[in-house]
């Protein structure tokens, strides 16, 4: 029995180590409960992401909301 398991994206299942493709999957996690709730442990973390004040780059150092990043704002 496998001591870690993945979410399958394509599949929408649990698996062992020997499931699908790395790309197809999220993990690992050290149970099957966890690996069933993987949609959503990534759901929170990028909602804790997007709200994360070092990561928020929505407005610029003036308080003025960018168009575009990099060389790309306007």
């Amino acid at each position: 029995m496998s001591d870690q398991y993945y979410y399958c994206l394509v599949h929408k299942t649990v698996e062992v180590a020997e499931g699908c493709k790395a790309e197809d999957r999220l993990g690992p996690y050290p149970s099957r409960a966890e690996a069933q709730q993987a949609l959503a442990h990534v759901a929170e973390r990028n909602e804790a992401w997007d709200n994360d004040p070092r990561w928020n780059d929505d407005e610029d150092d003036d308080g003025d909301d960018k168009q575009g990043w990099g060389p790309f704002k306007s």
